[in-house]
């Protein structure tokens, strides 16, 4: 399944959904670009305009929370108290033959995060953003499926911990932010239930206003300060790395909105708890699209170029942390030197990857779809190799790691190491993410560099 799955094959199953339901066969059938997990598929029946939202292979849903069926009533209850969710139609079946998923009613508006950005009255938007975030955290349990996880704060964070070991346990800077969440545990509060995912990338927008809540496969019971974290993490803030809320605005203005619409006072301690738990979170999150990738069970190219985006997050975390740290160590300027490879003669690997992806420019205009979205996703992966292949990569052992999450060593208060982080990050960021909003900010902060 996945990316190998055919539009004629698709029809047949969704066909046999649909006429289970009384609805008119499918037309139009065009997978939508995107999704970091999920597949969606766009088509009409009887003239109406549906989405299929589905995942790229029965093995991919093994390690998921919960199903289909628990996120269908999740957003059908989401829907009938009022907030900008979609309306489910069916559920597929097994017999269908075409994997786990469900079919809803498309909404109108855009989710590209950056024409959202360029919209006008972007506070508007903010407001609605905050008045549904409410009303998803006054959703009553009772309604709800049983099959909803609760998050246990100190379980969540050995989770990742685990999934840190799972993939080598190699990296200092994430090895960083764990420690600090072993070691800042907030004290429970009552729980109510997260969007789990409510961010830029997950919304509909139009002309300036909220028309949609999207992808709620990671619906959860917990403190209501992870689902306004979130959203509000530099890597979904896209190209507004001014906008502190969402891309959208100020936190000051984010929070007010919040809580005029019924939402818990904002407690800005906890808020950072969980915007750096969240930045961990999805560092580990890319990094496991490696895994999926390495054992099968998703094979599209999205994933290991995702992979690589670990790093913004150890950016990230880094200026998130270093607020802890003397401010002798904050002040420290950066020189950055990078090691460059010296090519003579034949062409590098990293020449081979930039003729390749130049060559891939020229085809553009001959891609549709989602073809030509994978076609940009190949020359980002092309320009990884391009990039990393012209230099020596700054590395720290994995006993550097072990002795910061043991706690014998403190990065935040050892002289130096700090410093060390800031070179490895930027170069990092550099080979993986070099557009990344964040990126110029970390340079000018910790190099001077303008």
């Amino acid at each position: 399944m996945g990316e190998n799955q055919t539009t004629g094959n698709l029809a047949e199953g969704l066909n046999t959904a649909l006429a289970r339901v009384g609805m008119a066969e499918a037309q139009e059938i065009e997978r939508l670009t995107g999704g970091a997990t999920m597949e969606s598929w766009r088509f009409t029946s009887g003239g109406e305009p549906h989405v299929l939202r589905r995942a790229p292979s029965l093995e991919f849903m093994n390690d998921r929370p919960f199903g289909h069926d628990v996120e269908a009533a999740v957003i059908r209850a989401a829907h009938a108290a009022g907030v900008r969710a979609p309306e489910v139609i069916l559920e597929l079946d097994p017999r269908d033959g075409i994997g786990s998923g469900f079919v809803m009613r498309a909404l109108p508006g855009t989710p590209d995060p950056r024409a959202i950005l360029a919209m006008e009255t972007p506070e508007a938007l903010l407001g609605d953003l905050a008045v549904d975030l409410a009303k998803i955290h006054a959703l009553d349990e009772v309604g709800l499926p049983d099959a909803i996880p609760t998050l246990d704060y100190a379980e969540g964070v050995a989770v990742l911990r685990a999934q840190f070991e799972e993939a080598g346990g190699d990296r200092p800077i994430i090895a960083l932010g764990l420690k600090w969440l072993m070691d800042n545990l907030p004290a429970p509060i009552s729980p109510v239930l997260n969007h789990g995912d409510y961010r830029l990338g997950n919304i509909l927008a139009e002309d300036g206003r909220l028309t949609g809540v999207l992808d709620w496969e990671l619906a959860h019971f917990g403190d209501p300060h992870e689902d306004l974290a979130f959203g509000c993490m530099a890597v979904w803030r896209f190209a507004r790395y001014d906008r502190p809320a969402l891309g959208l605005g100020s936190l000051e203005d984010y929070f007010a909105a919040y809580e005029a619409a019924g939402g818990v006072k904002v407690d800005r301690g906890r808020f950072r708890f969980w915007t750096i738990y969240r930045t961990v979170w999805w560092a580990l999150g890319c990094l496991r699209m490696a895994k999926f990738w390495r054992d099968g069970s998703d094979r599209m190219l999205e994933r290991v170029v995702i992979s690589r985006r670990t790093s913004e997050q150890e950016l990230d975390l880094l200026m998130l942390l270093e607020e802890d740290a003397p401010e002798e160590e904050r002040a420290l300027i950066s020189s950055l030197k990078t090691n460059r490879y010296s090519a003579s003669g034949e062409a590098t690997f990293g020449e081979v990857a930039i003729a390749v992806s130049e060559w891939l420019t020229t085809i553009k205009d001959k891609m549709e779809g989602h073809d030509r979205f994978q076609l940009a996703v190949a020359r980002n992966a092309l320009g990884i190799i391009g990039r990393e292949s012209g230099q020596r990569l700054s590395t720290i052992s994995k006993g550097m790691t072990d002795e910061i999450l043991s706690g014998q060593i403190d990065p935040i208060n050892e002289p130096g190491l700090l410093h060390t982080m800031h070179n490895m990050a930027i170069d990092k960021v550099s080979a993986d993410s070099p557009k990344y909003p964040a990126l110029a900010v970390a340079r000018k902060k910790w190099t001077g560099e303008k």
